[in-house]
């Protein structure tokens, strides 16, 4: 699988345990730091450790796993560590694990001394297509997803396929959300291939397109100030469902899950008001609804869920703003929409 170039980093493929090893190597590294999580610390830290076990200088710091821990107490507990074994600013930080692990590491590693190198591992399909490329670091705060970060750049991105081999099926349907909304934004082709697919287990090549697709729009807008806005397509509502399941759901909803919610809205959201065809909508809804299961989403909540809108980033002047799509394959920025029309969205997922 070839490499792909970014900004100022590479994100390998094949061999790319090896190819970790040979940066570490090369970078003369003062302390190299693996963060990860207990699941990633049972799954995939022994291929890694084995790789690395010719290097005396490496310490692991390990966290609990689960959004719950991306937060700013759990970033003071990991700064504190790297402080207690004398981590200088030539350390670099290996970020193992999901989005949680490499969104909080990068943020970890991008404040710590103003800064240190990190490299991002992700062992999860959402990591892999979403988290790991692009350069946003970030925690939560209140609920609400993402509000503290930093937009910087790994050192590189090492994808090892045989770390998807590990992970359960509802993992699995977690990043696929990702993927397929990165046909819908850019690549009509690319969601027609999704749709025939196995996606039990999606092939190398299709992780590797959805890669692409998230580096070629990130290049060209590093900070979020105009295309990078498309792959919010579905983010709005989706988040504010994420973050209402995460604080009120015994077993809350996955990031993919409440994303293909979010998209099933923001999909009728664009029928209505930048007028995608009607069967357009009606297959991005059937798709959708065939692989994620149904969610109950009460009408007394809907205030709340608005809320968590208001506080999205990507709003301006107090107006929720969506990204959208005018076909599959052609998406819409800074579309701004009203609670009213946001509650008939919620109300239209309820029904199909």
């Amino acid at each position: 699988m070839q490499t792909i170039q970014s900004d100022s980093y590479r994100i390998f493929f094949d061999n790319s345990i090896t190819q970790l090893v040979n940066f570490v190597t090369e970078g003369n590294y003062s302390r190299v730091f693996i963060l990860t999580d207990e699941n990633t610390g049972e799954h995939c830290l022994p291929i890694v450790k084995q790789q690395l076990d010719a290097f005396d200088n490496f310490d692991i710091i390990e966290v609990n796993a689960g959004e719950e821990s991306k937060n700013i107490d759990f970033c003071v507990g990991i700064w504190k560590m790297l402080i207690d074994f004398g981590a200088d600013r030539k350390a670099l930080m290996i970020n193992l694990g999901g989005g949680v692990i490499t969104d909080m590491g990068g943020f970890v590693a991008s404040t710590y001394k103003r800064g240190i190198d990190f490299v991002q591992v992700p062992t999860t399909l959402l990591s892999q297509v979403d988290a790991s490329v692009g350069g946003k670091t970030g925690v939560d705060l209140d609920g609400v997803k993402n509000i503290i970060g930093t937009f910087t750049q790994p050192k590189a991105v090492f994808m090892h396929a045989d770390f998807l081999k590990t992970l359960p099926a509802r993992q699995i349907l977690s990043g696929l959300a990702e993927m397929l909304k990165h046909g819908l934004i850019v690549d009509a082709a690319y969601w027609d291939q999704l749709k025939t697919s196995d996606l039990s287990q999606p092939s190398a090549q299709l992780v590797h397109r959805s890669v692409e697709i998230k580096n070629e729009v990130v290049i060209e807008d590093p900070h979020e100030k105009g295309i990078r806005k498309a792959l919010n397509f579905g983010h709005t509502v989706g988040h504010a469902v994420e973050t209402w399941s995460l604080m009120n759901d015994e077993d809350p909803l996955s990031h993919g899950e409440a994303i293909a919610i979010g998209m099933i809205c923001e999909a009728w959201l664009s029928n209505k008001k930048i007028g995608l065809p009607d069967n357009e909508l009606t297959e991005i809804t059937q798709v959708l609804n065939s692989l994620y299961p149904k969610y109950k989403i009460d009408e007394s909540i809907f205030p709340t869920l608005l809320e968590h809108m208001l506080k999205d980033k990507k709003n301006q002047n107090g107006q929720i703003n969506c990204t959208l799509l005018k076909h599959i394959g052609r998406y819409s920025i800074d579309n701004v929409c009203t609670a009213d029309e946001l509650y008939e969205s919620l109300r239209y997922y309820a029904t199909v």
